[in-house]
């Protein structure tokens, strides 16, 4: 107090510049013609403040479930998932709203769940957002992602003339490489994204209400425009898999996929192997599979993208046999 009297700290608060920008980039008034129902779970964060300010600017019926600013989270990891948001999915489905959406504790990564109680994945989202500002908002540009998210992105920019970029983990690298080629999304399917015109970091409330503004404006339920992007395009399956270590295994399997660079017999053709971050096997088919160490955690992570449900499991069990993890 005494140094803010002194004038040696200046307080700000960008709260309503924040609201204000984001309610200038979307189609409020598409959004209030719908009159949607919005089920919103902050997980006990930081997004309620905000996102319900602009959901209410645009007419929309909200509820908030964990509302209230907890440092503990309610006693459990604020990060939106499907094993995560149980409560949310039953909101949505016992009160039939539009859209369930979740943010993780500082509100820069989103969950959704769709009107008929389906969790969404973050590859999901992407390819949602994506397929949206350029089909429907006539964005031009490409597309920009990890190495673990889906390649259907980079099918659905080959159809609309547009290319996709992959980068290792780390959404410095997505920023960078947005800025490089001017794209128009980039992000990570651990739920984190960023739109052009937008700050060059992660913001799940400007996902969701990106997200929202495409329910309003292409006129169907968010399931239906999941189907629709299914049948364009086809669907991929994806099998993510975590694995504690400790430091003797963690360098042999470092020896084994890194410095031997050995990988098993796979039952698909391989069409290249890159070492970019971790690695990353392709197949022919137009799957893939990476293994990586974590930059954050002590886990080994396992990514695999396949046609199928079924194929994307083999190729992960294969190698867990393989590295005995």
């Amino acid at each position: 107090e005494k140094a803010i009297d002194a004038g040696l700290i200046y307080e700000i608060n960008p709260l309503n510049e924040y609201i204000d920008t984001i309610i200038t980039k979307i189609d409020m008034q598409a959004i209030r013609n719908r009159g949607l129902r919005i089920a919103l779970d902050p997980m006990y964060g930081v997004s309620e403040t905000s996102l319900k300010t602009i959901l209410l600017t645009a007419r929309c019926d909200v509820a908030t479930i964990h509302d209230r600013h907890d440092t503990l989270f309610g006693g459990k990891l604020p990060s939106p998932s499907a094993s995560t948001l149980k409560s949310l999915q039953n909101y949505v489905m016992d009160y039939h709203c539009d859209i369930g959406i979740a943010t993780d504790g500082d509100a820069d990564r989103i969950g959704v769940i769709d009107d008929t109680g389906k969790f969404l994945h973050p590859n999901d989202i992407l390819v949602l957002l994506y397929y949206y500002l350029v089909k429907y908002k006539g964005w031009h540009g490409a597309v920009v992602r990890n190495i673990a998210t889906t390649h259907l992105l980079d099918k659905v920019a080959e159809s609309f003339g547009e290319k996709g970029y992959e980068v290792p983990v780390g959404f410095k690298h997505i920023s960078a490489k947005m800025n490089e080629t001017n794209a128009v999304i980039g992000g990570e399917s651990s739920g984190g994204l960023t739109v052009r015109g937008h700050i060059k970091g992660k913001d799940g409330v400007y996902a969701a209400m990106l997200l929202i503004e495409m329910i309003a404006v292409v006129g169907k339920k968010l399931s239906e425009i999941v189907k629709d992007i299914e049948g364009e395009f086809g669907r991929y399956y994806m099998e993510e898999k975590d694995y504690h270590f400790d430091e003797e295994k963690k360098e042999e399997v470092y020896q084994i996929l890194l410095i031997d660079k050995l990988i098993p017999d796979i039952p698909f053709e391989i069409s290249k192997i890159s070492y970019l971050d971790g690695c990353k096997i392709y197949f022919n088919n137009g799957g893939w599979i990476v293994i990586r160490f974590s930059g954050t955690e002590p886990l080994l992570r396992m990514f695999c993208e396949m046609p199928s449900d079924e194929e994307a499991k083999l190729v992960c069990n294969i190698f867990e046999e393989f590295l005995q993890i």
